[in-house]
């Protein structure tokens, strides 16, 4: 086994030339109190982590989980903190010290405005376009769609999604959905730096609520839809809702794109405080006749890619989506329209798609590993019943044999959507083996139980089969699998490690999977 110590945390990117900004003047900006003399102490960046931090930047210490960030400062004095911002119970914390300790009521508040003021990338700056993405499932889908179409117009961006960080080119995984403010202020000043033209980043509800987003102001912000999952954050839904609907107000995003198959979407576009332009796909919408500016129509569907039309006010073009499913055709329409109001134009747009293939690599989106012959094996990052739901859906309307779906559900996370995820494998499969993803502290026993009640509950004749690890989980869905039929290994996706006990163990599902592809003599995808 390789040591945990081989999968640490990805990097966070920097301006490698960041602003030299006065400590006196952030100092008076957001009125924080210090009795030091600052008097020629320069900023030149920023940082919630000790871990990441650089020689020169400010360390902030805010009150974490379990303990307070001033618990270290210590450690980011020695590493080259010029200061520490934090609030009174850090301050008391910290004590005397070598470098200034500014005092405000709440940092992590003004961690995003005090960063965009550091690096200069505010709602004023001078960023290129800024293209943002919430919901519960398809974000990283529609965010890499948009950067595929960019890079086919010749535009160079920079992107943040759940699985990865691009800038001109350049590609690092990701750490959370939308990184800290700090970081993603950070990342979006070495864009600039960079010539970057446009940049696409999936925004979490935690990162509106978090205030991981602050300081920005997005020129387009698209939703695609919302479903069951973090409720072990907001409570409900409704809760859950209300904190996606932030990003839609002035102070935010400046327009919206707005998916409108669902009642959740619909109830966006209204209470949205900007102006808004809407997307129906009739093929899965609850309500297909709603009146929307924008229409998909579905024209073909074959194991690697769907066919559709998009029509609306400016014309209509007919172009493919590189993976399965209406709801991917949805992703794609989103990608196109939120383009088009960040104001690229319909012509270039239709230009390049019609009539043609979208250049674009989803990672670990239904994700086609096998080759020519044998079952069908897709990768997904699914997590959550409508992913589950969706996704079989896809992968059943392409396959002439069983469908078999290979699934876990992760620990530390929304206990409440298990029994749904169970049940809708068990709906919508022909076997179903359930298996470990990322247990985190909990037992992986009892993970797996809650999804077998789910599944039996729903389905008491489903046929249920308990392998772990997910290397045989997988190896023995080849094994009972044949030519015609499927295999939707959902969960790990784009991730390379596996979370257990508190240890991220590296963890590569690309590589099991085709491994288990030729030992069961079946050829692999390029």
């Amino acid at each position: 086994m390789v040591p945990a110590a081989s999968a640490p945390l990805p990097p966070v990117l920097r301006p490698s030339d960041p602003p030299r900004r006065s400590l006196a003047e952030l100092t008076a900006a957001f009125g924080a109190v210090t009795a030091a003399d600052l008097q020629g102490i320069e900023v030149r960046g920023i940082t919630l982590a000790t871990a990441d931090l650089r020689a020169g930047e400010l360390f902030v210490a805010v009150q974490g989980a379990n303990r307070h960030g001033a618990e270290v400062a210590p450690d980011a004095i020695t590493k080259g903190a010029v200061a520490v911002l934090t609030d009174a119970a850090g301050a008391a914390i910290i004590g005397d010290t070598d470098v200034p300790v500014l005092v405000v009521p709440d940092p992590r508040a003004i961690l995003g405005d005090v960063s965009a003021w550091v690096y200069g990338t505010g709602g004023d700056g001078d960023l290129p376009p800024l293209l943002a993405v919430t919901g519960t499932n398809g974000k990283t889908s529609v965010t890499h769609l948009m950067q595929g179409i960019l890079h086919g117009l010749g535009v160079v961006t920079g992107l943040s999604s759940t699985a990865e960080r691009h800038i001109a080119g350049q590609i690092v995984p990701s750490r959370l959905t939308t990184p800290e403010a700090s970081e993603i202020h950070a990342l979006l000043g070495l864009m600039r730096e960079r010539a970057v033209e446009a940049i696409l980043v999936e925004v979490s509800a935690q990162a509106l609520t978090r205030h991981r987003v602050d300081g920005i102001r997005f020129d387009v912000a698209g939703f695609t839809n919302l479903t069951h999952d973090h409720l072990d954050d907001y409570g409900d839904m409704a809760t859950y809702l209300e904190a996606k609907l932030g990003l839609f107000q002035p102070e935010r995003s400046r327009r919206a794109v707005v998916c409108i198959d669902q009642p959740e979407g619909i109830e966006v576009a209204r209470r949205a405080g900007i102006p808004v332009t809407t997307v129906l796909t009739p093929e899965i919408a609850t309500d297909p006749g709603v009146a929307a500016d924008w229409r998909v129509d579905l024209v073909a569907e074959v194991p690697d890619g769907v066919t559709f039309t998009l029509t609306g006010p400016a014309g209509a073009l007919t172009t493919t989506v590189p993976v399965i499913g209406p709801h991917m055709a949805s992703n794609a329409a989103l990608a196109i329209v939120m383009l088009l109001e960040a104001g690229w134009s319909w012509d270039r747009l239709s230009s390049l798609l019609s009539g043609s293939r979208i250049d674009a690599h989803l990672p670990g989106r239904i994700q086609r590993l096998s080759g020519d012959r044998g079952p069908a094996l897709y990768l997904d990052f699914g997590h959550s019943p409508d992913a589950f739901e969706k996704t079989l859906a896809a992968v059943r309307r392409v396959t002439s044999g069983k469908v078999v779906m290979v699934c876990g559900a992760n620990g530390d996370r929304d206990t409440t959507k298990r029994a749904d995820m169970g049940r809708t494998a068990a709906v919508g499969s022909d076997v179903v083996v359930f298996t470990d993803q990322h247990p985190r502290s909990e037992d992986p026993a009892t993970i797996r139980a809650a999804l077998v009640a789910g599944a039996l509950a729903a389905r008491p004749d489903a046929v249920i089969h308990e392998v772990t690890p997910p290397e045989d989980a997988i190896a023995f869905a080849v094994q009972v699998t044949d030519e015609g039929d499927a295999i939707l290994w959902a969960g790990p996706g784009h991730q390379h490690y596996r979370e257990i006990a508190g240890v991220r163990t590296p963890f590569d599902a690309e590589d099991v999977a085709r491994n288990a592809l030729r030992a069961g003599g079946w050829p692999v995808a390029d």
